[in-house]
Parts: C-alpha cells; sequence; structure tokens
C-alpha cells in the first residue's frame, strides 16, 4: 500500500497518531491532516517539505523535542541503539558494532552539544555508527546557532521523510 493511500485511509485520529509519529511538531501535523486526501506520495511528499519549510523555531524544536535524549547515559544510548533493529537494518548492524569508548564520545558529545544549542542533536541515522554520528555531531558543534538549527531542521526533515515512507510497510496500517 502507498504512503498517501495508507494516510488517506486511516480515520483522522488515526492519521494524527501516524504523522506525529513521523514528526512531534503539532503544526506539522494539523498542517498535513487539512490537507488530506493526499491521492498519490509525491503530494504526501510536497505536502510535508511545504509544511515543513513553513515552521517556526518553535515548532522545529517541538518536533525534536518528540526524539529521545541520547546523551543522558551509556545504558540509555545503547538501548537507544538498540530499538532501531526495526527501522532499518542498517542502523542496527551499526549500534551492534558500537564500542564503549564510542558510546562514550557520542554520549558526551550530546550533552555538549545540547549545553551549546539548548535543544538536542537532530541526524538522520540511518545508516550510521556511532561513531560516523559522533563525527558528524562534533563538526556541528562549531556552527553558529541559527546555522545550527537550519541543519538540524533538515536532518529532521530527513527523518520525517523516511518515517512517512515507513507507513506503507508498517503491517498495522489500514
Amino acid at each position: 500500500m502507498s504512503v498517501a493511500s495508507t494516510l488517506d485511509a486511516m480515520s483522522e485520529a488515526e492519521a494524527r497518531a501516524a504523522l506525529t509519529g513521523c514528526c512531534g511538531a503539532s503544526a506539522w501535523v494539523a498542517g498535513m491532516l487539512a490537507a488530506r486526501p493526499f491521492g498519490h506520495d509525491d503530494a504526501v511528499h510536497a505536502h510535508a517539505a511545504q509544511i515543513w519549510a513553513g515552521m517556526s523555531r518553535a515548532d522545529i524544536l517541538e518536533a525534536f523535542d518528540h526524539h529521545p535524549r541520547i546523551g543522558a547515559s551509556i545504558e540509555a544510548l545503547r538501548e537507544k541503539f538498540s530499538s532501531t533493529a526495526a527501522l532499518a537494518a542498517s542502523e542496527q548492524a551499526g549500534a551492534q558494532r558500537a564500542t564503549e569508548p564510542e558510546l562514550a564520545r557520542l554520549r558526551d558529545g550530546n550533552l555538549a552539544y545540547e549545553a551549546c544549542y539548548g535543544h538536542i542533536f537532530i541526524v538522520c541515522a540511518t545508516g550510521k555508527s556511532a561513531a560516523a554520528m559522533a563525527e558528524i555531531l562534533e563538526s556541528r558543534l562549531h556552527n553558529d546557532p541559527e546555522q545550527e538549527l537550519r541543519i538540524a531542521a533538515a536532518e529532521q526533515a530527513k527523518i520525517t521523510r523516511l518515517r512517512l515512507q515507513a507507513l506503507s510497510t508498517d503491517k498495522t496500517s489500514p
């Protein structure tokens, strides 16, 4: 089933829950609900991108707040990586190879990032190892806050697109 047909077939409550799982910004979800029916996948993705492009700083930060903070502890970090198995096999493979020093580096980087920018580090993690994500995080610690918000928002858009696409293969969808 296509993403559009999946979303179009859902009740408003089901679609709201599915869309919130894709992007936690309530204004984005409301915009997507208002755009239904989509008819085809290109329309879903075009509306998603257009609505996301109009989000305020507060909306973007609301979306970020729907992601788990992965800098709390190495145990929480390892748990987060283990839960990605259902989302993407490539993420699971990278996580299984993560060493304790790599996880500590990522944890410490996340804590520094949040202290610097006031929000969690957002990166589209699909296919990236813990070490690769730590390298990306460290390279972004030198950005000015507005530049970093734009980069993180672009990463959120990638994540949203992947999650929308996953709706078409979700066995619990109508």
